[in-house]
């Protein structure tokens, strides 16, 4: 029973060498997550004890870089590794260079027979382009105004800000992602200028020291002639301006209808009175020709009607009185008179007066 317990201490102490032993192949300090831009470089540290034989990186579960006591095994260019020794321990790092998007994701360092391993994670960002569309800006002193800024193709979105070397009377801004693309966000500054400046949009990359500006001139464009500044003006001489400009848009409304009725009816009035002239025309042909038709033939004005006339005839029919010059005939078998050196003075004709009622052919 004695050498029974003699016997214990010695086992202790070996089970002790085994465990000192295993434990030189163990991981002290695994690699740390990192946030990185593309095109950049990103490292990683894992320190590990003395008396190991192969130490592993792998990236997504893939191994792209692998370490001896004597040299680096590389797989790939873009991998590669660095040594030190700290306090009689073993830093071994690992170089990505020139990360890619699709680098994010787990890294891992791992050591050869050992479940023990270190993992961190990458992160990688992208910074796109900004960039203010309207570019340098002319606007009115005291008139409010709208500067855009634009953040294209960053990943992800930065935080937008502005820095105002304008004085104003006011100025405020929002920030907000672009609904139709999920990499790019706007931001949208108010301002009310009362001189010249310099305005500046900077965008933030998330969690990196990694910045980037755009900015733009603003000047102040001179007022041009006849320019009304309607803020300027109190609400009561506005309202009066709007009336007393609906009034005269009406008033030459009225003018114009007028106008216009008065032209129809000139037209009317000489189409009317060139249609009577016409009449009179064609009436005064008429009777001409009524006239003509009267006295042609071979009329008997001394004819008269033996049948009583009514009194109603007679009193309608005004009474009319004819002159004939009959010239007096000569007898035939009387010569003509003889004419002596001075001509004979005309023979005087005999005057018949006739009163008729109506002649009658």
């Amino acid at each position: 029973m004695e050498d029974l317990w003699k016997g214990i201490p010695t086992l202790l102490v070996i089970l002790a060498g085994l465990a000192a032993s295993g434990s030189s192949y163990q991981i002290l300090e695994g690699p740390k997550n990192a946030t990185v831009l593309e095109g950049s470089e990103a490292r990683f540290n894992c320190t590990v004890s003395p008396g190991w034989k192969l130490i592993m990186w792998a990236l997504n579960n893939t191994v792209v870089l692998s370490l001896t006591p004597k040299e680096p095994i590389i797989t790939n260019e873009r991998f590669t590794s660095a040594s030190y020794e700290v306090d009689g321990n073993f830093i071994s790092e690992m170089i990505i260079h020139d990360v890619k998007l699709r680098d994010a994701g787990h890294i891992k360092c791992s050591l050869q027979n050992s479940d023990q391993d270190g993992s961190a994670f990458l992160s990688v960002q992208v910074m796109g382009e900004l960039f203010i569309p309207s570019g340098n800006l002319e606007v009115t002193e005291d008139e409010p105004c709208n500067v855009t800024c634009l953040a294209v193709g960053w990943v992800p979105l930065p935080d937008i800000v502005w820095e105002i070397n304008v004085p104003v009377s006011h100025s405020s801004y929002s920030s907000y992602p672009e609904p139709d693309n999920p990499q790019s966000a706007m931001s949208i500054l108010s301002l009310t200028p009362k001189g010249n400046g310099t305005l500046t949009c900077v965008a933030n990359a998330k969690g990196l020291q990694a910045h980037m500006s755009a900015a733009v001139n603003l000047t102040m464009a001179e007022p041009s002639l006849g320019h009304l500044n309607e803020s300027s003006l109190p609400t009561w001489a506005i309202i009066l301006l709007a009336v007393s400009f609906s009034l005269l848009l009406i008033l030459i409304i009225i003018l114009i209808i007028i106008f216009c009725c008065c032209c129809v009816s000139r037209e009317d009035n000489k189409e009317s009175s060139y249609q009577s002239e016409i009449r009179k025309s064609a009436n005064m042909k008429a009777k001409t020709e009524s006239m003509e038709t009267k006295t042609s033939g071979n009329d008997n004005y001394g004819y008269s009607s033996d049948e009583p006339r009514t009194s109603k005839e007679t009193s309608a029919l005004p009474p009319q009185y004819y002159e004939l010059n009959v010239p007096k005939q000569l007898s035939p078998r009387q010569p003509p008179p003889e004419t002596t050196g001075s001509e004979a003075a005309p023979t005087p004709r005999p005057h018949v007066s006739f009163m008729m009622a109506s002649p009658k052919k």
